[in-house]
């Protein structure tokens, strides 16, 4: 639309709503018969679509308002009879030409009759009632929303129709229903989730248990609070256990959960209402894919389209499906198709920009992101990706002929080469072992701001859970900068997701969440066995409590988990489903399941075809299990104490269990609390013989550390860290703590070992960078100590003089150095110009330095 009719659009809309919030007197639409139209309107939120056709045609027959000619269109619908649609809404438009919500049922029918033409004309004569309308009167409050929607169809700013059509209409008494729904749609298209939910609940305070509010409500939590999502689809089906949104909302929580046949389920509920139900078909079609069925998926795709042959929402859901299954060259095709029937169709053009960053093409996919926000500044997500793409504008770029890295330059400095050192050893072991041959470059992203990496990965910030992410060829992660103070190991988290470069491209990304998560976390403990997740007190528990998940619903454990707890398990099960498949058939069996997927078999076949029925491999692998988590520590009174409401019920609990792990650990941390420390040390010492498999803080040889360091026992603290050290991987604070006693003892070789296992955990720290620059200095290794005080400048250390001095020595010992000797001294000297041994140090580098020429003679 040209710039000046959105400008006359703005002018029209702005005194009307001036007037809705004034409250001045305006007119209902006309309310014959309203309680029993209200009874009937009442029946179509509850999903009565047939009785409501039956008794609106009755009332139209009698010459009733317009409100039940609107009520049978959108009834019609509602069941797919869109030709009986049409008809009735072109009558209405002819017989009430003051409403405008008929002129957009009317082209919203006609685009389902195929008529794109009449759709267009449709939305041309809105557009001349609202430029035209000059009595505000005439402008109800429904027409008030429905003039908000007319303006977004056409191009106006969406944030302006927000708050001069919609957020006014709100505010009336009583509000539209239609004002609450159309602002939280609004929302929900721009990923404006918090605002949609917000709205949706306020809409609901007005009009309770009402469904599309209610589905509205769930769709702003689908990508966050999948409970609380799951709480108001409920809602919606207690109310209307026909309504289709909100069953197939279902239907794409059950896909993402890898439970097809119940996504199947719930999808013949859904076109059972309505069997034209392009989303519906869609559905089909994406269902049919992940099935390795071609010509299904080609009919589906056919049969949504049938009504409305360009409807560009049909390929973009299936290309964003796919694209949630890691398909991301077919998704982004999908988009092109929906792009190919609409070009300005924004949610195809954002989600092919997401796609081509997945895939690894940067340029185009930043280009059509950066478009996609010119073209609408309020969609949060191309805002957000592009505010991203201008700060990793900023970031280092390392490379080798397998590898691009991209990271902050401060990170880049510390740790970028042993980031491509620990990659290019998981390249080499990893094909071999699985046999696969890439083809090109592994693109690595590692974001020191956790809302970052969100953004790349998810195109929103939030998901604190994940520490990275793969997509085929491209790695996205977060560094150890993101998760402080307690940052994971950086090694181990690479190593996993390059494994899903490994298998991703095994299968052409055709293979369940919870085995490709599985062999992952199985191959990081065949790289470093205190690496990934091992069975614990916790897992034991929930294993021999029966709460294992079926295989055939091992992915739904990740969606479906309520705490971080359950979600760790599901990796843990998943990784021990793995190793339970090696130990009993073979790594070939293995390799033989992913040689199917990748011909597009699916799992359970698959895993029957190389191993056994599922049913009979389900029941050894609870038995195998159950077998696991026993031998954790067998004898052992693991036993977790049951919830008790009084004291005294705690006393006899405790009585009768004395040697209970639990009982004692709590006798220990109480002891310890007190600062009992010599009361607490032989009970930690007990505990430690007992079991001492727990990580971090949770182990027993932790705190008896801490007891013996309140003890000035340093020896004995020293040794139970050493012990701790043999199966701890991922524990900054051991390893600092380590670092600092081997440094008073002079243990230069265990500095060194000390200090390089902390740099997988937390680079970041000057700690590993001292102990490694002294360590050097102390063995003669003064290379290494060169690198560590490099780095360890580069922290801002709290004492540069004394580490610009070191650098400097070595530098003038090495003899080639000496500019960047001389520099360093200087640098020194800045800090402290009466730092005696830099002034002799400076002469002796001057010394050693080339004299420039003397100037030519004066003639």
């Amino acid at each position: 639309m040209s710039p000046d009719r959105i400008a006359r659009l703005m002018v029209r809309l702005m005194p009307i709503s001036i007037w809705l919030f004034c409250g001045a007197i305006f007119l209902q639409a006309p309310t014959a018969r309203a309680q029993t139209l209200e009874d009937t309107q009442q029946e179509f939120l509850q999903g009565k679509y047939e009785d409501v056709i039956m008794a609106s045609k009755k009332q139209i027959a009698e010459g009733s308002s317009s409100d039940w000619r609107l009520l049978l269109i959108r009834s019609l619908m509602a069941v797919g009879r869109y030709g009986e649609a049409y008809t009735n809404a072109q009558n209405g438009m002819t017989d009430y030409p003051i409403r405008l919500r008929m002129f957009l049922l009317a082209r919203e029918a006609a685009l389902y009759q195929n008529d794109l033409r009449g759709a267009n004309r449709i939305l041309a004569e809105a557009q001349d009632f609202i430029e035209q309308r000059r009595d505000s009167r005439s402008m109800t409050p429904e027409n008030m929303v429905a003039m908000g929607e007319t303006m977004i169809l056409l191009g106006v700013e969406p944030q302006l129709v927000l708050e001069n059509c919609y957020r006014p209409a709100e505010r009336l008494d009583p509000p539209p229903r239609e004002a609450f729904l159309a602002s939280g749609q609004l929302a929900l298209n721009k990923h404006d989730y918090s605002l949609a939910a917000d709205t949706f609940r306020e809409g609901l305070s007005k009009f309770p248990d009402d469904p599309d509010m209610n589905a509205g409500l769930a769709k702003a939590f689908e990508s966050g609070d999948r409970e609380e999502m799951l709480k108001a689809t409920e809602a919606a089906l207690k109310t209307n256990p026909r309504h289709v949104p909100t069953l197939l909302l279902l239907v794409d929580h059950l896909i993402d959960a890898e439970q097809y046949d119940e996504a199947d389920k719930q999808l013949d509920a859904a076109l059972k209402v309505n069997p034209n139900q392009p989303e519906g078909l869609a559905y089909r079609a994406v269902l049919a894919h992940l099935r390795n069925d071609p010509e299904k998926e080609k009919a589906m795709r056919a049969a949504a389209l049938k009504f409305y042959q360009t409807n560009p929402e049909v390929d973009y859901l299936i290309g964003k499906k796919l694209a949630q299954k890691y398909r991301f060259v077919e998704g982004a095709a999908a988009q092109r198709r929906a792009l190919d029937f609409e070009p300005n169709f924004l949610p195809a053009q954002r989600e092919l920009a997401e796609d081509l960053l997945r895939l690894g093409q940067n340029d185009a996919g930043w280009e059509l992101a950066e478009s996609a926000h010119k073209k609408d500044a309020y969609d949060v997500t191309a805002y957000n990706l592009t505010m991203l793409h201008d700060r990793m504008a900023k970031f280092a770029t390392l490379t080798n002929a397998h590898f691009m890295v991209h990271m902050s330059p401060l990170e880049a400095e510390l740790y970028g080469d042993r980031v491509l050192d620990l990659l290019e050893r998981a390249r080499e072991k990893l094909t071999k072992k699985y046999g696969v041959e890439l083809t090109q470059q592994t693109v690595v992203e590692i974001f020191p701001e956790q809302k970052d990496f969100a953004v790349r990965t998810f195109g929103m910030p939030g998901n604190p859970g994940y520490l990275g992410v793969c997509f085929g060829s491209v790695i996205t992660a977060n560094s150890p900068a993101s998760q402080a103070p307690n940052p994971a190991n950086w090694e181990d988290v690479l190593w996993h997701e390059f494994t899903h470069v490994i298998t991703l491209t095994a299968t052409r990304n055709r293979m369940p969440r919870w085995l490709s998560e599985g062999i992952s976390v199985y191959e990081e403990r065949q790289a470093n066995p205190h690496w990934g997740e091992k069975m614990n007190l916790g897992y034991r528990q929930m294993i021999l409590e029966d709460q294992l998940t079926p295989l055939g619903k091992l992915s739904g454990a990740f969606l479906g988990a309520t705490n971080s707890e359950h979600l760790l398990f599901a990796y843990y099960e998943s990784s021990l489903v793995v190793q339970f498949i090696v130990d009993k058939f073979g790594l070939d069996s293995l390799k033989k399941i992913l040689a199917d997927l990748h011909e597009g078999v699916e799992i359970n076949p698959a895993i029957a075809a190389h191993t056994e029925p599922m049913a009979d491999l389900e029941k050894k692998f609870d038995a195998y299990a159950r077998e696991t988590a026993a031998k954790l520590a067998p004898g052992v009174d693991l036993t977790k104490p049951p919830e008790m409401r009084t004291e005294a019920e705690r006393d006899i609990w405790r009585v009768a269990h004395p040697n209970n792990y639990y009982i004692r650990m709590d006798h220990a941390t109480d002891l310890m609390k007190a600062k009992k420390w010599a009361e607490a040390k032989p009970v930690l010492e007990q505990l430690i013989e007992t079991y001492h498999g727990e990580s971090k803080a949770e182990n027993p040889m932790w705190l008896l550390a801490a007891t013996e360091r309140n003890l000035r026992d340093t020896n004995s603290e020293l040794a139970t860290l050493e012990k701790f050290a043999t199966q701890e991987y991922d524990f900054a604070d051991l390893y600092s703590r380590l670092v600092e006693l081997c440094r008073q003892q002079k243990n230069w070789p265990a500095v060194t070992n000390y200090a390089d296992r902390l740099l997988a955990i937390n680079p970041l720290s000057p700690v590993p960078h001292r102990g490694l620059a002294e360590a050097g200095v102390a063995l003669g290794k003064n290379e290494m100590a060169i690198t560590a005080y490099r780095k360890l400048l580069a922290l801002d250390p709290p004492d540069p003089t004394e580490t610009h001095y070191q650098l400097a020595k070595l530098l003038h010992a090495r003899g080639d150095s000496e500019a960047e000797a001389r520099r360093q001294v200087l640098q020194a000297l800045e800090e402290a110009p009466r730092f005696r041994e830099a002034q002799r140090l400076l002469l002796d580098v001057d010394k050693n330095s080339p004299q420039p020429p003397p100037p030519p003679p004066a003639s």
